[in-house]
């Protein structure tokens, strides 16, 4: 067996969104101290909700800093990188989340002091009998257009609403209007960034009695005000090998990520590494096992996040698990 770098196991920062619930604690266990709690940011180095290490080496310090302390963990493909180029969270929405627009890498480098846009994955989790997403537009309309509708309560005519499904997927490039409904929970892959610009709220108050502030200007400015075509689940081919199956969920220029599945009941191994190329993250989304190397074993649960990198030690994996093998 290779010796050298080793997995991490991560512990998540959470979110309390007004429009969260409790699912992310009763069901995955995060135990974060938050209700609702909406989102649990699984494997992140963004300062608005870092990650950290449990266990190990470098327990209890932020993912953030061992990788400045070991840039070369992002591998080859980001030299001269310090931090994810990514963000994972879990999404628990109780209520309809804001409709909302991310910005391009371009437009939030010139307006956002050269911060990173947001393109965005979802894989959903779970979903509610009538869970729906807004999805971009239902015909091409004006920024007067849409102001209008904003203002006067009726900007929902205009939105393209999806039915959502266990196991469905849905890529949200940059610019896309968009919304995750009431009933979802959602994997979210995303660039690292921090950048909503909402458009709508329902006229919501937090608990405080406040309503949330709204980014009209902003978000029109990104948006893309074309219909959208309505977006189709594709065609998604599973590989088998002993022990495994995986599936290509999603690629683009930010990162890739396959659905794993693992079944090793009959004695079978999965042997799982990671090239000098880049880093790989497994988030388990079902089941539980156990992930031995040279030196150590983490044991893993349903929700819990797993950072290997480039170039690492061979992991074998033993148990019955899904997991999101996202690559950078």
């Amino acid at each position: 067996m290779k010796t050298g770098r080793k997995p991490m196991l991560l512990r998540p920062s959470g979110k309390d969104y007004l429009w969260g619930g409790r699912r992310l604690n009763d069901e995955y266990e995060k135990n974060i101290d938050l209700s609702p709690l909406a989102e649990s940011w699984e494997c992140s180095t963004h300062p608005d909700g870092p990650s950290y290490v449990y266990g190990g080496e470098f327990g209890g310090q932020e993912l953030a800093e061992v990788l400045r302390q070991h840039p070369e963990y992002l591998g080859v493909r980001h030299r001269g990188e310090s931090s994810l180029p990514v963000l994972i969270k879990l999404i628990d929405a109780k209520q309809d989340l804001s409709i909302q627009v991310h910005p391009t890498d371009e437009y939030a480098k010139e307006h956002e002091n050269g911060q990173h846009g947001k393109t965005e994955m979802w894989y959903v989790l779970d979903a509610g009998k009538d869970a729906s997403i807004v999805y971009g537009l239902n015909r091409k309309c004006t920024r007067e257009d849409l102001r209008r509708a904003v203002s006067d309560g009726t900007v929902m005519r205009y939105l393209q609403r999806i039915p959502i499904h266990r196991d469905d997927l849905f890529f949200i490039p940059a610019g896309t209007i968009h919304a995750i409904g009431a009933g979802a929970l959602v994997a979210e892959i995303q660039e690292s960034s921090n950048l909503t610009y909402r458009l709508y709220d329902y006229g919501r108050a937090d608990k405080n009695g406040r309503t949330r502030e709204l980014h009209i200007d902003t978000a029109l400015d990104v948006a893309d005000l074309r219909a959208s075509a309505e977006p189709r689940q594709p065609l998604r081919v599973l590989k088998y090998r002993q022990g495994c199956a995986s599936e290509l969920l999603c690629r683009c220029k930010y990162f890739e990520v396959y659905r794993m599945l693992v079944n090793t009941e009959r004695r079978q191994q999965v042997h799982y590494r990671v090239d000098e190329l880049a880093f790989r993250v497994l988030l388990c989304i079902n089941g539980c096992g156990t992930a031995t190397y040279e030196g150590g074993e983490i044991l893993f649960y349903k929700g819990d996040c797993i950072f290997v990198p480039a170039d690492s030690v061979v992991l074998t994996i033993h148990g019955q698990a899904q997991f999101l093998d996202v690559r950078g």
